[in-house]
């Protein structure tokens, strides 16, 4: 039987303030897309690849704990107020001890789970393994300088040929059994680096895009096409 990724996170916290007016009355991730929402097209998209999708919630937190509730997710974490990274350290999550999918509502993709799965446990299942993009114009990203799948180096300033795109598989225990807690992601791939424990897959996705604002909303729509995979 093939090793398999069982869990994903999607990151839905955020204000989204790049996106108003339109976040002044719908959580980012509920906003339309496709004939569907930006969330619930990334719940679509997993749901058949991987069984336990999880997400974190804070701003309107309750209109879209509503949402995900009508998807049928697993879980709901409020991290309202809180970083990108306090649920690894901070809620229940922080007791799988084997590899989750993590991915913010704003990454709209298609990728491979069954390659990236078997990239990852050919990697010897590193507690982190950041999924590279090449660079898209418009879209900001942490660029990433690697020694073969060690990750030496991110930076915003210093170019390479691909950058994080803010999807990751990491496991939750052994990263918060590795890192302080205190901070961002940003700062527990700089703790994971210092340890020579931040990784970067061979696996890139077929497709992607982030949403940050409006024109982003529109030009994804167009670029992925229609939600059903």
């Amino acid at each position: 039987m093939k090793e398999r990724i069982r869990h994903t996170v999607i990151l839905a916290a955020g204000r989204g303030q790049r996106l108003m007016p339109a976040t002044n009355y719908l959580p980012k991730a509920m906003l339309p897309f496709l004939q569907s929402t930006l969330v619930a097209t990334g719940i679509d998209k997993i749901r058949p690849h991987i069984d336990n999708i999880h997400v974190t919630v804070g701003y309107k937190g309750a209109m879209l704990a509503s949402h995900l509730i009508e998807h049928d997710v697993t879980s709901i974490h409020n991290t309202d107020g809180k970083t990108n990274s306090w649920w690894i350290h901070n809620t229940l999550l922080r007791c799988i001890d084997e590899p989750v999918f993590v991915l913010t509502c704003d990454n709209v993709t298609d990728i491979d789970f069954a390659e990236l799965a078997a990239d990852y446990f050919g990697l010897g299942a590193p507690p982190c393994l950041l999924v590279p993009v090449e660079p898209v114009a418009g879209l900001d990203g942490d660029y990433i300088f690697h020694d073969g799948p060690v990750v030496t180096k991110l930076s915003r300033s210093e170019q390479a040929p691909t950058y994080a795109s803010g999807i990751q598989v990491l496991n939750p225990a052994r990263v918060a059994a590795m890192t302080s807690g205190d901070g961002d992601f940003g700062d527990i791939w700089r703790e994971l680096i210092a340890q020579r424990q931040l990784y970067v897959s061979r696996v890139k996705p077929e497709k992607w895009y982030s949403v940050d604002t409006l024109e982003h909303l529109e030009l994804c729509a167009q670029l992925m096409g229609s939600p059903a995979q």
